[in-house]
């Protein structure tokens, strides 16, 4: 059984709309939860879009813990896989069936990512060490110093060429392929402090502690990414707060498990 989730908030119509298509076309989501957390009467017409929608009305809770109400009900049904997707991802008829496939042969992996592309068929570099405090802030505030674009793309792995399988700690929460035997045997809900933004670093770092998370780059998808935080100085905010909160939580300069962690990343994939 395969289930998936999606979290709404005043949505672009169009793109939920392709996303869903994606859904029906794949033909092999079981049961599809979506959690509206800001549901108004345009919505409606969700309900029904698919037989197998189950939708859901919630206040503003935050991006991780919308998905948390449907990632408890994967564990309660018996799944075998959760899919976590944002609304704005796009993906062929076979990709869902590949990455289940490839999670068959891998029952150490607890999470695969597969390639993630711009419309445009750009690579998004979304395989990630994890992060120092200085390689999230100085990325958001002064990405035009070269220093800092090196240091940079040494964070997002560019050196590896994205053309093979990686077992990575931080992986990006836009598609996110998850075996739900893993999720409930460690218990690995995202964490709600985080109301929006590093809920995927955090939870990533936790399923990389117990499994292995995959990039694997045999299949690809599509993400129509807006980087929404660069735009609303609202967003900007929220961001900040998330990111002060990881910090808090694993630790700012001190971080041993950070670096044994990073370290091994790099042994592996040099």
């Amino acid at each position: 059984m395969i289930t998936a989730s999606i979290v709404l908030y005043y949505p672009n119509k169009p793109m939920l709309i392709t996303l869903l298509d994606c859904v029906k076309q794949s033909d092999c989501i079981d049961r599809l939860w979506v959690i509206d957390n800001a549901p108004t009467p345009e919505n409606v017409w969700v309900k029904t879009y698919l037989p197998n929608i189950e939708y859901i009305e919630s206040k503003n809770v935050g991006y991780g813990h919308a998905h948390n109400i449907a990632m408890q009900k994967a564990v309660q049904v018996g799944s075998t896989y959760h899919v976590v997707l944002n609304p704005d991802i796009e993906f062929a008829s076979d990709v869902l069936p590949q990455l289940a496939t490839y999670m068959d042969a891998h029952t150490d992996a607890g999470w695969v990512m597969p390639k993630v592309l711009y419309p445009n068929g750009e690579l998004q570099y979304l395989c990630k060490k994890l992060p120092s405090p200085m390689n999230l802030f100085l990325r958001r505030f002064l990405p035009a110093w070269n220093w800092v674009k090196k240091m940079d793309d040494e964070f997002e792995l560019r050196f590896t060429g994205y053309n093979k399988e990686m077992n990575v700690p931080f992986l990006s929460g836009c598609f996110m392929f998850l075996r739900v035997s893993t999720i409930e045997k460690h218990s690995l809900f995202f964490d709600q402090r985080f109301f929006m933004y590093c809920e995927d670093l955090d939870l990533s770092r936790r399923f990389h502690l117990v499994s292995k998370t995959m990039f694997y780059p045999g299949v690809s998808i599509v993400h129509n990414h807006e980087r929404a935080s660069y735009k609303s100085k609202k967003l900007l905010l929220c961001h900040v707060k998330s990111v002060c909160k990881y910090f808090t939580k694993y630790g700012w300069l001190f971080d041993s498990q950070r670096k044994k962690i990073n370290s091994t990343l790099f042994n592996n994939i040099q």
